[in-house]
Formats: C-alpha cells, sequence, structure tokens
C-alpha cells in the first residue's frame, strides 16, 4: 500500500523525537559518568543556571579541622609564663593567653606550643577563610586531640641544665601528663594515635618520651629521637619560631647590589654531633672577602647585630647545630638572605607544599668542607637567578611567622593542615588494631 504525504511526514517526525530522545538519553548518561569520574560537575547547574550551585565533593574537606584540646592545669602550660600564679592548678580558659614575654631570649624559638594552644582558644581570627584547625568541646565529635602542655617550656624553665634540682619537676610535669592522658578514654581507645603533642625542644619530654611514641608529634627534626619514637610518617617538622625581626619593608629596587656582603654568619662554632662542622668552616671561609663569620651568642645586641647582617647579605649559611636543625635557617628567610644549608640530616617544615630548591641552596656536609668549593659555587649564581630567589623567599615568608590572631597560611595554619594530612592514616591504624584479633601479621 502507498504512503501518504500526511503518513511520510508523520513518520519523520516521529523518527526525529526518537532520535532527539537518544541523543538527551546518551547525554544525560555522558553527564553523569563525567560527575562520577571526576567529581567536580555541578549537573544541577546545567540544566538550571539560575539554581544555587550543588556542593562540589571536593568542599566536603574544606570544613577546619576538629580538635578537642585537654584542660590541663596552668602548671602545664601558661603557669610557666605567670609563675606567681596562684591559679596553677586551674585550667586556664580565657580566650586570650598571657602575652609572650619579649626578655624569654632562646625560649622563643620552640614557643611553638604556645601558638598552638592560642589557636584553639578563639575570639580572634584575622584569616581570609576559616582556620584551619577549630576547637570542639565535644571530644566525640574531634578528628584529633590537643595536649597543651609546654614541653619544652617546662624544660627551658625547670633545671634546663639537667642537673639543677628543679629538674625533677619537669619529671613530674611528664608523670602527671601521662596519668591524665592514661585515664582519658580517648587516649585509650586510640592508644594516643589521634592525639597531638608538641615536642619542638631537642630535650622536651625526654625522660618519658616512649609513653608518648604513638602520638603526632610535633618537633624541629629527628636529631634526638630514635626511629621507634618518632619520624616523617607520623610526626610534624615544625619551623623554628624566629628571633629576629622579619623584613617586612625589604622593596629595595635593586636588592642584589643593595646586600654588598656576599655570605653571612653569627653563632656559636663550638657545637655537638653534627654541629662540629662549624669550627670546621670559620676556618675554611673566614676571612675571605665578602664574608662574614663570627662567633656570637643570642642577646639582645647579637639579635641585632645578626638582623643587619642578614639583610645586608645574599646568602646566609645555615649548617647544622646540635641537632641538624637550627632557628637560623628561619631567622634567614624572613631576612630574605638566600639560606645555603648545610646538614646532612635536616628535615623541612611543609616540604609536600614547599620546593625549599627555589628559594635555597643545599651543600653536603663533605663538599661543604672542600677548600673554596662553596664559595666558588655562590659566586656562580647570577644576580638574576638570586634575585629570583629573593622574590620567593618574601612570598613565602609570610608561612614562618607565628601570631595571634592567627593570618591565613601562616605557621600554626600551616601546622594545623599538616596534622589533617596525618589523619587518614591515624584513622587506618585506629580501625585495624580495632578489629585484629591476633598478632599484626605486617610485623612477622
Amino acid at each position: 500500500m502507498l504512503e501518504t504525504e500526511g503518513e511520510r511526514e508523520g513518520r519523520g517526525e516521529g523518527n526525529s523525537m526518537a532520535a532527539k530522545t537518544i541523543f538527551f538519553f546518551l547525554s544525560a548518561l555522558l553527564l553523569i559518568f563525567l560527575y562520577l569520574a571526576l567529581g567536580t560537575i555541578d549537573l544541577r547547574s546545567q540544566f538550571f543556571p539560575d539554581a544555587v550551585p550543588a556542593l562540589r565533593l571536593s568542599t566536603c574537606t574544606s570544613r577546619p579541622l576538629r580538635v578537642f584540646m585537654y584542660d590541663l592545669p596552668r602548671r602545664f602550660n601558661v603557669g610557666m609564663i605567670r609563675r606567681s600564679d596562684p591559679d596553677q592548678d586551674i585550667p586556664w580558659t580565657s580566650p586570650t593567653l598571657p602575652p609572650w614575654p619579649h626578655n624569654s631570649g632562646l625560649k622563643k624559638q620552640h614557643s611553638v606550643e604556645y601558638w598552638m594552644m592560642a589557636s584553639l582558644l578563639g575570639g580572634a581570627n584575622d584569616a581570609d577563610e576559616e582556620p584551619a584547625a577549630a576547637r570542639v568541646l565535644d571530644p566525640e565529635s574531634a578528628d584529633v586531640f590537643f595536649v597543651p602542655f609546654f614541653s619544652s617550656l617546662s624544660f627551658n624553665t625547670h633545671g634546663h641544665n639537667m642537673t639543677d634540682p628543679e629538674t625533677e619537676v619537669d619529671r613530674k610535669l611528664q608523670a602527671d601528663v601521662l596519668r591524665i592522658l592514661s585515664e582519658s578514654k580517648y587516649w585509650q581507645q586510640a592508644g594516643g594515635r589521634d592525639h597531638v603533642i608538641p615536642m619542638h625542644h631537642p630535650n622536651a619530654f625526654r625522660f618519658l618520651r616512649d609513653g608518648v611514641n604513638a602520638s603526632i608529634l610535633i618537633v624541629a627534626d629527628f636529631g634526638r629521637y630514635p626511629k621507634s619514637l618518632s619520624s616523617l610518617q607520623k610526626d610534624i617538622v615544625a619551623p623554628y619560631v624566629h628571633v629576629v625581626e622579619s623584613f617586612t619593608d625589604d622593596d629595595a629596587p635593586d636588592p642584589f647590589n643593595s646586600r654588598p656582603s656576599l655570605l653571612f654568619f653569627r653563632g656559636r662554632t663550638i657545637r655537638k654531633d653534627g654541629g662540629r662542622i662549624r669550627s670546621k668552616l670559620v676556618k675554611i671561609l673566614a676571612g675571605h672577602e665578602g664574608v662574614h663569620f663570627e662567633q656570637g651568642v643570642a642577646s639582645e645586641e647579637g639579635i641585632r647585630t645578626s638582623t643587619k647582617g642578614m639583610r645586608s647579605s645574599k646568602f646566609c649559611l645555615h649548617p647544622a647545630g646540635d641537632t641538624p636543625s637550627s632557628c637560623r635557617l628561619f631567622d634567614a628567610i624572613v631576612s630574605h638572605c638566600v639560606p645555603v644549608i648545610v646538614s646532612d640530616l635536616i628535615e623541612l617544615p611543609y616540604e609536600d607544599v614547599l620546593d625549599y630548591r627555589n628559594f635555597s641552596l643545599f651543600f653536603s656536609v663533605k663538599e661543604a668542607l672542600q677548600p673554596n668549593y662553596l664559595l666558588q659555587e655562590l659566586n656562580k649564581i647570577s644576580k638574576e637567578r638570586w634575585t629570583e630567589m629573593w622574590r620567593q623567599l618574601k612570598e613565602i615568608s609570610h608561612h614562618f611567622e607565628f601570631q595571634y590572631p592567627l593570618k591565613k597560611d601562616d605557621a600554626v595554619n600551616m601546622l594545623w593542615k599538616e596534622v589533617r594530612h596525618k589523619v587518614p592514616a591515624v584513622k587506618l591504624a585506629m580501625h585495624r588494631s580495632a578489629r585484629l584479633k591476633i598478632e599484626d601479621w605486617w610485623r612477622r
């Protein structure tokens, strides 16, 4: 039977509708596939442009890290700043901590514990975004637990010569902290793995470290820690709190030529362990043109001299101290003086974010002790390359500022972000150990 013209038009319209239906169906399938594969496609915006954008998967981790802070009595923290405080057995609850004392000298460089505690008390925040961590009062909702024991200040305050009778006060504080933690069900249920404990001074918590070896430790380096206690896998390297003032108005039109000295170092040259390289370097470098290699101590006058020297030098030498690191590196960074790092075992803060090669130079101990090698290499650095490293230092130096109120991506916020990176591995370890019925076969 022959089709009429109307029947042919109807069949054509039907085919057209079927093709359109198939096209839209395939398009929808493609969008769903992309959404599942990439996790960032906002489907509602594709079909409803005026709708409020859908929550992207990537924002699910944008909330601050939830931190429960133990209410330790003041004798464990700010009571060491105000030793005449009559309420030493009462926790500090005010949002405003006593200011860090200006006359604290080298104690300041290990005051990371103070600034981390301050960040959790609340009451002030100048950050352009939410802080990286926020205190929660319900421990059941916490991601991690912060132990506000100023172990570095305890060492420096209570017999830091290790022979004074007051050293026993430091030992007792450590024992009391361990007792409080051992009685906490949150410590018990995780074996302390999700607890954050500042231990920045190399001698901090030195009597009873084994009792906290499962926790996330905030350290300066690993120079005095056995591998069984501390490692990059679970712990966090924090910068020293710089002692010199930050160079906030470093805006010379020709920064290379505005710094007449080639290389600057000022500090103690008689050191232990890896720091013995200092006495060898002084024999190699002292007396060369453009090099200032001086013996000095961290007095107020010494700090002023170091500030001036770093700001007028292109490169600042950072040899190991008694341990692989020292405050000098971070003084150089905030002075925008390109660090020259000579320390074979050094570990650096935020190295998952920062590539230190962009603004620092590294030499092995063997290289640095070759006569003339170090100075020859520094003299090969072109003005253009040095200026770029100087520019990079200016861009990243805010990551090394400890302050309150907090500011975006300052040192404390960066440290809490580093803590957050440890949480998945902590949860994995907690969940596995809770369900294992026999010895962990990975360790057999």
